[in-house]
């Protein structure tokens, strides 16, 4: 179980696929994130069509409400949302993190050796995560692949913070592998599948850090491994400046995991740089906000140009919202408050960035990637993108 086979490599990108025991999963791929057990506006119908093959939970918000005991109540996360595919789910940190960097929340979180301690955002009740309640959370909603209990440190931390913050976050991810094998031991006696942990590579973009981060994080027995918090702060060049390093430091016999990267061009310089798996809620959250990505650069359906728009969001996208509708009639919608127009926006997007993860494979298995890569480049223009790599 959770065997990942190498198909092929074209310089740095390449395609495998990673064995769960919900399904095999072909990378590289964009995961669309369900945070509270549901991804927003999207049914599970919309991400068979879409051509999903794994989405992410949360566990902080899972955790807070309804509480990880009902969620195992209901067999599981899997069985609960009636989703037969592989589910992730995070660690919880970086909601516990956000609510430490919002000034007013400054107060309101602890950080000890073997503790964070932190309220809720519903009710202000306190709450503490340890390394082994984080993992015996996950083991409750039964994820196939869970991620282990670190500290992000904020972008703006110094060097010797981002070294405290690196070496406590390894400490960690030791206390959550000792945790995870002895649930996956307890799983086994009852009849049920293990879990493949991810630990987390940080610390913000000192090289050195990110180097020693690299090499510890690999030398632990799991099955994969995450990057965490590049391109939540970081500039683009920054951002691709550390995965260059990266590339090479990380085993290639495990998935590799770039968390909250989600942009189109984020994903073809990923996948250039060795990445297997990517996520995040903006792809929704801008459909919520009338952002939609084409394949020359995102567009906002509010604008006025679109007014008599009898063209689909984009020409070259065949999915069941550009197959069938216009720009103007989205932009209608949205005048009018009409809460469809959501749900068409959110597939387009989430439809758009799994295709491109799957074109961007087939261009791998053929040994065409940097082909699909200079036309990717020759057609889109991005207003994000400061410069291209």
């Amino acid at each position: 179980m959770f065997n990942f086979e190498l198909h092929n490599t074209d310089w740095f990108a390449r395609a495998g696929t990673f064995e769960t025991p919900h399904g095999k999963i072909e990378t590289p791929i964009f995961m669309p994130v369900g945070t509270k057990a549901t991804v927003k506006w999207i049914t599970n119908e919309d991400l068979d069509e879409m051509w999903a093959q794994i989405i992410l939970n949360n566990t902080y918000h899972l955790y807070l409400r309804p509480g990880d005991d009902i969620v195992a109540h209901f067999w599981w996360t899997h069985k609960m949302m009636n989703y037969h595919k592989p589910i992730l789910t995070d660690s919880g940190w970086f909601q516990v993190f956000s609510l430490w960097q919002t000034r007013e929340w400054e107060s309101l979180v602890k950080i000890t050796e073997n503790w964070v301690e932190f309220r809720s955002f519903i009710d202000g009740s306190k709450h503490m995560f340890t390394p082994e309640k984080v993992m015996d959370i996950q083991s409750n909603i039964w994820a196939d692949i869970i991620m282990a209990f670190d500290e992000c440190a904020p972008g703006t931390s110094d060097w010797n913070y981002a070294k405290a913050a690196m070496n406590r976050t390894h400490r960690w991810a030791k206390r959550s592998l000792d945790q995870v094998e002895k649930n996956n031991k307890i799983r086994l006696l009852d009849g049920r599948h293990e879990q493949a942990l991810f630990p987390i590579v940080q610390w913000v973009t000192y090289e050195d850090l990110r180097t020693q981060s690299a090499e510890y994080i690999s030398s632990l027995n799991t099955h994969g491994i995450a990057i965490g918090w590049l391109s939540v702060w970081e500039s683009k060049d920054d951002m691709y400046r550390i995965l260059d390093i990266l590339k090479t430091k990380l085993p290639e016999n495990k998935p590799r995991y770039l968390m909250w990267v989600w942009t189109p061009e984020d994903l073809i310089e990923g996948i250039a740089r060795w990445i297997d798996m990517f996520d995040c809620v903006l792809p929704t959250r801008l459909g919520r906000h009338w952002m939609a990505f084409t394949h020359t650069g995102n567009i906002k359906l509010t604008n006025h140009k679109f007014k008599l728009d009898k063209n689909p969001i984009d020409p070259k996208c065949n999915c069941k919202v550009c197959s069938n509708f216009t720009k103007g009639y989205i932009r209608h919608l949205i005048k009018e408050q009409e809460m469809l127009w959501m749900q068409m926006i959110s597939y387009h997007n989430l439809y758009f960035l799994i295709q491109l993860t799957k074109k961007a494979r087939t261009a791998v298995l053929e040994n065409k990637f940097e082909e699909f890569r200079e036309k990717f480049w020759d057609e889109y223009k991005d207003w994000r993108m400061i410069n291209k790599k």
